[in-house]
């Protein structure tokens, strides 16, 4: 009988440690999958950010006197790149969009900048990169719930016993910034001359 009881205690062990195993290679697995995924947000924010140097000066040439939009970009980006962590690195994402946005809306209050082909470009650019990091947050995001949900799961328990992985935060764009930036690239309409009024 005391035999009998010590290989149903052997076997729960061999089972518990053959599914902490598997559990542990999940969940490094999962862990790495949302690395990869952060690197791909991290390429769109890097494209974002190289094209931002080249917009202000276009945008200086028209609007030079607005230094504190250019100053608090600059400061934001540092603020970005200084970041320790992929977390970090989200939350400085914020003031960067914000500011971008309002450089981009100075092209209400300057016409001769809205029909630069420059600046058009540049919006192009911008807009075109946005829309991607918009997906890969996306994705980000998705990889990150599947490893949180596991992480929580009773094997995840088991497994990260040993693998330590801390669950990760979400991916947002910032409140007031939820389609980061918030800009119009649509092309000014011509407008059309008035015709003759009628009788």
């Amino acid at each position: 009988m005391k035999g009998k009881g010590l290989l149903i205690i052997g076997a729960i062990v061999l089972i518990l440690l053959i599914g902490g195993c598997n559990s542990y290679r999940r969940i490094v697995t999962l862990d790495e999958t949302a690395k990869g995924q952060w690197g791909n947000v991290e390429n769109q924010l890097q494209r974002r950010y190289d094209l931002i140097p080249s917009l202000i000066e276009t945008v200086k040439g028209y609007a030079a006197h607005e230094s504190q939009i250019f100053t608090d970009i600059a400061n934001a980006r540092q603020a970005y790149f200084s970041a320790p962590t992929a977390e970090a690195k989200a939350q400085a994402t914020g003031a960067v969009e914000g500011a971008l946005s309002r450089l981009l809306m100075l092209q209400e209050n300057y016409p001769q900048l809205r029909a630069n082909e420059s600046f058009l470009k540049f919006q192009d650019q911008l807009e075109g990169t946005e829309n991607r990091l918009a997906v890969e947050r996306g994705r980000y995001n998705d990889t990150v719930k599947e490893l949180n949900a596991y992480l929580r799961s009773p094997m995840g328990l088991v497994g990260n016993f040993m693998a330590q992985v801390k669950p990760r935060e979400y991916v947002a764009a910032p409140e007031g910034a939820r389609t980061a930036p918030k800009v119009d690239f649509s092309r000014p309409a011509a407008t059309t001359p008035p015709g003759p009024s009628g009788p």
